[in-house]
């Protein structure tokens, strides 16, 4: 039996799980872990606000809606979500970006937005899933 690899957040440590409530990820996990499978990258831990909620709902991604068959609550602001990597840096253009939990982002992030970006958008100190 292979054991599976570590993989690593944006700051070069192993990741953290981002949320077991709601459960999280692309794999519904609770960490923001990602393969070749994943088409999104849904690999950038955050807090999601109101404002986020109402940019993705009216980019055509409802998360405040429950949809028991995939397993989904619905967010509320506050919650920790793993959001798609290109939907965060738009919400970044946009100036409505949630903040992120860095310990529990994938380093795989860095390849659609800057580092700095996610730095000056982080949630401050560490923070465990919940």
């Amino acid at each position: 039996m292979d054991t599976p690899a570590i993989e690593h957040n944006v700051l070069g440590n192993e990741l953290v799980p981002c949320s077991y409530d709601p459960l999280t990820g692309y794999f519904r996990d609770g960490c923001c872990s990602t393969d070749e499978s994943d088409s999104g990258s849904h690999v950038i831990c955050t807090k999601v606000t109101a404002e986020f909620l109402a940019f993705s709902l009216a980019r055509g991604n409802d998360l405040t809606t429950p949809r028991p068959q995939w397993r989904f609550a619905g967010l509320r602001p506050g919650d920790r979500w793993c959001l798609c990597a290109n939907r965060w840096k738009e919400a970044f253009e946009a100036g409505v970006a949630p903040p992120v939990v860095l310990e529990s982002t994938h380093i795989r992030a860095l390849e659609f937005v800057l580092l700095e970006d996610l730095e000056k958008h982080a949630v401050p100190g560490r923070n465990a899933a919940h």
